[in-house]
């Protein structure tokens, strides 16, 4: 425990509130609420198949309130890839249709159908030297308190159990702050990809 917040295992009763976590972050790490007409639609895809698929490596901070935060990952991408093809991706595909390939017209929750139904794969520079990945958002009132620093911690020791020595994190070009958070805990930029969702992906690694 620091500063009244706890880390613990994610469990399928915390997806609620991460799918309200990934809406009030989703928009560049800034509320998305107003872009979207399916609220869970992006816990779904960065949140929830890391708590809803077994031997996955997910945790969440706690405080007197609830959940404030996540820290979710796999430690071999391309097998997490393949498991979504078959175990997450179909349902989903019969819950949002495929908005097809027109970006210029797509809305918000069309070009996440979109990831939904031709997802891209991580590229090969990145799996190769940081095979592993994790995705990590918070409520406002937990940023800039410790907790994802700790969340990170509690991560990346459950990540080497399971024998991972190098980790990536995407991060949303738009999100100069969640950026600053990688940097500091020692992930270099390794790669920026201007055509990855709705404002490129910033591609960080780090060694464990």
């Amino acid at each position: 425990m620091s500063d009244g917040f706890t880390i613990r295992i994610g469990q399928v009763g915390d997806l609620e509130t991460l799918y309200e976590i990934c809406l009030k972050t989703g928009d560049g790490g800034k509320d998305a609420t107003s872009l979207y007409n399916h609220p869970e639609l992006i816990g779904q895809i960065y949140a929830a198949p890391y708590v809803a698929l077994p031997g996955l490596i997910s945790f969440v901070a706690e405080d007197s309130e609830g959940v404030v935060g996540y820290a979710a990952g796999a430690a071999d991408t391309r097998v997490f890839e393949r498991r979504l093809e078959a175990e997450w991706w179909p349902a989903l595909r019969k819950r949002y249709p495929d908005p097809g390939f027109d970006n210029a017209e797509l809305s918000p929750d069309e070009l996440r159908a979109k990831t939904i139904h031709h997802p891209r794969p991580i590229p090969d520079d990145i799996v190769g030297d940081y095979p592993a990945h994790i995705h990590m958002n918070l409520f406002e009132r937990a940023q800039g308190r410790g907790v994802g620093s700790l969340l990170l911690d509690s991560w990346i020791e459950a990540a080497k159990e399971q024998g991972v020595r190098a980790v990536h994190a995407g991060v949303s070009g738009a999100n100069h702050a969640g950026l600053k958070f990688w940097t500091a805990r020692g992930f270099q930029q390794v790669r920026v990809d201007p055509q990855n969702g709705s404002n490129g992906t910033i591609w960080t690694g780090r060694l464990i």
